[in-house]
């Protein structure tokens, strides 16, 4: 296809999956294509493939987070902005016309269940939903998020002096335009959005509203794709006289998407200037959710489920559709990567995060913030429920587009996406946070997720959860001193690959995942616990320092090959089913110092003089130079064969 460039006033944009002249441009005849770029290799230019797999196209300049301040309504061409490039992975979804209202789909089987699902939305909207939408809408997205806090939330404002004079919606149509305010008799200082920055929790504040600076607006990359709003392509749009659908070229549908009534008075008139893609409603909730996540590791993922949720009802509210959300989504990632990696910032990002942390510390007395932070069940928290956010954010990554199963494009992690991830696992370096964000990320094949950088195929709720791939021998160093995640942490993705993990210094670290990487762990300091059957993987086991847990939560645990124990420390958990809890597929190997720590089932009282199995394996070469039972009034007389290992209970 040859390339297409059109004129929109005095704004060009280029369009097509092959006309990012300038921006990509294929090899010259006899030019050797560049090298992608490594997942650890930050550099200013990469590669991207087409959905299908098919031509590969290179563009050259500075990386995103390099060029963020272009992003100004002064610049609306690739070539100029940067939001514009990464976003133009919409062309393959989408043609710009000359004006707002004569554009065409490029796929225009993808736009017509974009509309179709926003149809179906609106049509199934109930009055509650109707009005949360409005209170979305109208509320400042930086105090909208805040929810997402849990038992955090009512803390933080108080601290934060955050307030809002919208909180809740009228039963019809309202009289005039409602915007948000402080409202009467608010503390002193109040303010709306994230609160005030010269209150106990100003730092934080501060970050907020720099991640939400002067460069993070979707107004330039509204005027520059000209997509129309969903209800300005209804077939009977008062805008629209000619008809909207029809206008646009796509096939009529019946069912029309439907305004919350609250909301009816709150729309542009100008759609000129009030495209649709991005929505800045979800941009704007996810700048300042990624904002409180990096203050507030604690409530990380909570945080994103929430700007998912508010970025959902401007679907809901009929004003958005799916396309459009997931381009706020795309936009807001880059744009808080630029600003957390931005060393202007690095003085407010470290005193944001250390503010937090003594803040809600001090108010809470818990020596265990993360816990205490997910001290609430779902009657109070409405993020409780991990699963549900979890099935929810996922399903809101891609929403109706299909993937090209076909499309294999490697991932490259753009440059600066790591420093989302540097206070939620701060014991990483940055080259592997930067393979965290890889191994999680989206697989190739959607449309608009594959632009320049591939910023829409990163998973920050996944990558929250650790590694998805050891592709090499991973090696983790976590200092209990420095406290929170240092000290304990949780990765609960399923982790695959070839490579190998090594478990260093004196933190925990618990493996909660349906693991199967094949190179085996080393655990030389530190608690390495395991909380599923399969957390260890595939490999040898060897625990040289340290300890080696096996959580009651992993149930029994097979082993695919053999276990070493030196040194270290094994600390299980004994019912009385009869069956070992630990089960070896080849030798069990009792070095020297090899330790043994049993506690027994609370729910299985014990019984003296009672055998319960605790291993089982192909062989058992040696025996354990200690062993404690972690119970009052009884001890434990190991009983070896060559291939199990009982404990007698005894009274003491």
């Amino acid at each position: 296809m040859e390339d297409q460039q059109l004129t929109l006033g005095r704004r060009r944009l280029l369009i097509g999956s092959a006309a990012l002249a300038g921006l990509m441009a294929a090899p010259a005849a006899g030019e050797a294509a560049a090298a992608a770029p490594s997942s650890t290799d930050p550099v200013a230019s990469g590669v991207v493939a087409s959905r299908t797999g098919g031509a590969r196209y290179e563009w050259s300049g500075a990386a995103f987070v390099d060029d963020y301040t272009t992003n100004t309504t002064a610049n609306l061409t690739p070539e100029t902005n940067a939001a514009v490039r990464i976003l133009s992975g919409f062309q393959e979804l989408w043609e710009t016309g000359d004006a707002w209202n004569t554009g065409a789909p490029a796929d225009t089987g993808a736009l017509k269940s974009n509309l179709e699902y926003c149809a179906e939305v609106t049509g199934n909207r109930t009055e509650a939903d109707a009005k949360q939408a409005f209170v979305f809408d109208r509320q400042h997205q930086s105090h909208s998020v805040i929810a997402g806090l849990g038992p955090l939330a009512a803390l933080y404002k108080t601290g934060a002096k955050a307030v809002t004079a919208v909180t809740g919606a009228p039963d019809g149509v309202p009289a005039g335009t409602i915007s948000d305010a402080v409202p009467p008799g608010a503390p002193d200082g109040a303010a709306t959005g994230p609160g005030s920055t010269a209150s106990d929790l100003g730092k934080v504040a501060e970050l907020v509203n720099a991640l939400r600076g002067p460069h993070a607006s979707s107004n330039p990359s509204k005027l520059a794709f000209q997509y129309p709003r969903p209800w300005r392509m209804n077939e009977d749009s008062e805008v629209v006289p000619t008809g909207g659908i029809p206008v646009l070229g796509l096939p009529a549908y019946d069912t029309d998407v439907a305004v919350s009534p609250q909301l009816l008075r709150q729309r542009s008139a100008s759609p000129a200037d009030d495209g649709g893609f991005p929505s800045g409603h979800a941009n704007a909730a996810y700048l300042a959710a990624i904002a409180y996540a990096y203050a507030v590791p604690e409530r990380f993922q909570e945080m994103l489920v929430r700007a998912s949720d508010v970025a959902q009802s401007r679907i809901t509210a009929g004003m958005h559709s799916p396309v459009d959300v997931m381009g706020g989504r795309i936009l807001a990632t880059a744009l808080a990567a630029a600003v957390l990696y931005d060393d202007a910032y690095a003085e407010l990002r470290a005193a944001a995060r250390d503010q937090a942390r003594a803040y809600f510390t001090a108010r809470t007395g818990a020596d265990d913030l993360f816990a205490w932070a997910h001290r609430e069940g779902a009657d109070t928290d409405p993020y409780a429920d991990r699963a549900a956010g979890k099935a929810a954010w996922t399903e809101r990554l891609t929403y109706v587009l299909d993937r090209d199963d076909d499309a294999d494009a490697e991932m490259t992690v753009p440059k600066g996406a790591e420093a989302i991830l540097e206070t939620r696992l701060p014991y990483l370096d940055a080259d592997q946070r930067r393979e965290v964000l890889r191994t999680t990320a989206l697989p190739a094949g959607y449309a608009l997720m594959e632009g320049p950088e591939q910023w829409g195929r990163l998973d920050l709720f996944a990558a929250a959860d650790g590694y998805g791939r050891f592709d090499d021998d991973v090696t983790v160093t976590m200092d209990a001193s420095e406290g929170g995640f240092s000290a304990s942490d949780v990765w609960r993705g399923d982790i695959g690959g070839p490579g190998s993990l090594t478990k260093a210094g004196t933190g925990s670290l618990a493996l909660a995942g349906d693991n199967g990487f094949e190179g085996g762990v080393v655990v030389q300091d530190g608690v390495l616990r395991v909380l599923s059957a399969t957390g260890l993987g595939a490999g040898d086991v060897a625990a040289e320092g340290g300890v080696l847990e096996l959580d009651p939560a992993a149930g029994r645990v097979k082993l695919e090959r053999g276990l070493r124990l030196a040194g270290a420390a094994l600390r299980i958990t004994v019912g009385d089913s009869g069956s070992a809890v630990l089960k070896v597929a080849k030798t069990l190997d009792l070095e020297p110092g090899a330790a043994l720590e049993i506690a027994l089932d609370v729910q299985h009282p014990p019984v003296a003089g009672e055998s319960l199995t605790v291993i089982e394996a192909k062989r058992i070469d040696g025996e354990f130079a200690a062993m404690t039972l972690d119970l009052d009034g009884f001890t434990a007389v190991p009983e070896y064969t060559s291939k199990k290992l009982k404990i007698r209970i005894e009274a003491a």
